[in-house]
């Protein structure tokens, strides 16, 4: 089998693990680790950056791509065709690829962990995943390096639950991550309590503490969900109440609050909670005080909404392939200067997998 620029993609990828004794027995733990997932109620056996390259390996096959994970030697025998680098920082340690790459989705949560990192010229482009990431990053890389990207959802799994018999009015989630003893009883509870106030049936669901078919079944018994997270670069548990056409109420404080924040800024960062939105997927709300004239919006207009189109036009796979591609391809100044013309694919060295 040969290699056809336009037609493979490679991907390198590195999860939270990393080796401790011996070579490669960080796959050994990963794999234990979602053995005994099952096991352990409550704990989440997937990171957010696996999900991140699982949905990119889903959207690429999904229009027709190759994808070869993590083939070392392949890439070493076609120094100049592109790779992406995806998931946590360690993937980066002793990096001796020469190919020219795109990186992302992962890697850092703030340019200052390595402000140096697009000097190197093998580094073409960076990944952001929304508006407010961008401004954060440009601040330290040159914009013309950073790129778009976001998850695309496949809406199969995710069907148009309009039509359900619902039991619940609203799906209350809880993806609240820090000051939790302070802000479940002076924010979460003052919700609940105006919810029940109104006579509104809800019920609550906490980050990583479901399965995707418990969500599933939750959100098509729901009218709507009530988002409450800090920020996020996409946000996909409300992306996939959206596409179920469950519209969502959304809290968006504006600010990105992570803790560790302070050790590369020392003034407000500006964020979103739901950076994917707009006004036919729901409302948002800023803090306690807004939440009731939220609510009375939001419940009035509850039967217009079409959060499910907003997906569909905004976030396929299909999209979401096109934007990475169109970066991953950029890298290669040949790629970028002759895009692969129909009928006349470009062979490279034939595939030979292998670990490194």
């Amino acid at each position: 089998m040969s290699l056809v620029l336009g037609r493979d993609v490679l991907l390198f990828f590195e999860d939270r693990d990393r080796d401790t004794f011996v070579r490669g027995d960080r796959r050994m733990r990963r794999r234990l680790r979602k053995a005994v997932a099952p096991f352990r109620p409550g704990k989440q056996s997937v990171t957010g950056f696996e999900m991140s390259f699982t949905y990119l390996c889903l959207a690429l096959r999904h229009v027709g791509q190759i994808v070869h994970v993590n083939d070392y030697r392949l890439a070493r025998q076609n120094p100049t065709y592109p790779v992406g680098i995806c998931g946590y920082t360690h993937v980066l340690d002793d990096w001796t690829l020469p190919n020219p790459a795109l990186l992302g989705p992962g890697l850092f949560d703030h340019p200052k962990q390595r402000p140096d990192l697009l000097d190197d010229e093998r580094f073409r482009y960076y990944l952001i995943r929304c508006d407010w990431m961008r401004d954060m990053f440009a601040a330290v890389y040159d914009e013309q390096k950073l790129r778009y990207w976001f998850a695309g959802i496949d809406l199969e799994p995710w069907p148009d639950t309009s039509g359900f018999s619902k039991d619940v009015d609203v799906l209350v989630y809880d993806k609240i991550r820090w000051d939790r003893e302070t802000l479940v009883p002076a924010f979460l509870e003052p919700m609940l309590a105006e919810l029940r106030r109104r006579s509104l049936r809800y019920e609550v669901v906490r980050y990583t503490r479901y399965t995707q078919a418990e969500y599933a079944k939750l959100l098509g018994r729901s009218r709507s969900l009530l988002f409450l997270c800090e920020s996020e670069t996409q946000g996909r548990a409300y992306q996939e109440a959206l596409a179920s056409n469950v519209p969502v109420l959304a809290w968006d404080p504006g600010l990105w609050l992570d803790p560790n924040r302070v050790q590369w800024e020392s003034e407000p960062v500006k964020a979103e909670s739901v950076p994917y939105f707009s006004a036919e997927c729901g409302e948002r709300f800023r803090d306690l005080g807004a939440f009731t004239p939220a609510l009375d919006r939001f419940w009035e207009r509850l039967g217009r909404y079409t959060p499910r189109r907003y997906v569909a036009a905004k976030l396929s796979l299909e999209e979401s392939a096109r934007v990475y591609l169109n970066g991953y391809f950029a890298t290669s100044v040949r790629a970028a200067a002759e895009p692969p013309a129909a009928g006349a694919p470009r062979e490279l060295v034939a595939h030979v997998p292998a670990e490194r």
